[in-house]
């Protein structure tokens, strides 16, 4: 997809409500992926979907994309409503971070599934026991592939500091993996 196209849907769009849909359609399934990864729920899922994209229509007119792609700027909008509802709710957020798994493959010899199977569950331990802004870093660049400046605008920080929150959570997942236990993270940052 060109900038120029894009840019001229956003244009159109803030004049038709209507010409919406197309960027609706681009972007429905990657935020609707990453509130369903955070949630683990269809149903609450699809409402903060339907939420995000509502209230991108109601603010279009306030888009600038020199602060930042018209993508980066609606995940950063479902990072708000994210953070809302966790608020909203009073409970601990979780990832749903099995629907990242990837299942060992068949070809390979039944040893080396159940390793590969053990080492999954390990790291799928690793991530859960991340900080909530972390697992957000690692689900918007290695499953949304996001670059460091689109997830900087999500997370409101600079792109130097996503790269250093970068580093220290591979560090960190690194250091909790050769452990063998994931703990829970006393850094927060």
């Amino acid at each position: 997809m060109e900038n120029t196209d894009e840019g001229l849907l956003i244009e159109k769009a803030r004049h038709d409500p209507e010409s919406f849909g197309e960027l609706y359609r681009r972007y429905v399934t990657r935020i609707y992926r990453y509130h369903y990864r955070h949630l683990g729920n269809h149903v609450e899922a699809e409402d903060l979907t339907s939420r995000t994209f509502f209230q991108a229509l109601r603010a279009i007119h306030r888009y600038q994309q020199q602060e930042g792609t018209f993508q980066a700027w609606l995940f950063r909008i479902a990072h708000n409503l994210m953070a809302n509802y966790y608020r909203d709710q009073s409970r601990h957020p979780s990832v749903a971070l099995d629907v990242m798994t990837v299942s060992p493959s068949l070809e390979m010899s039944l040893p080396d599934r159940i390793e590969a199977t053990q080492d999954n569950q390990q790291l799928l331990a690793a991530l859960a026991a991340l900080p909530e802004e972390r697992k957000t870093l690692i689900l918007l660049k290695f499953v949304e592939q996001l670059s460091n400046a689109e997830i900087a605008v999500v997370l409101g920080k600079t792109e130097g500091a996503i790269k250093a929150l970068y580093n220290r959570t591979l560090a960190s997942l690194r250091h909790t993996l050769s452990e063998g236990e994931p703990h829970a993270n006393t850094d927060r940052g």
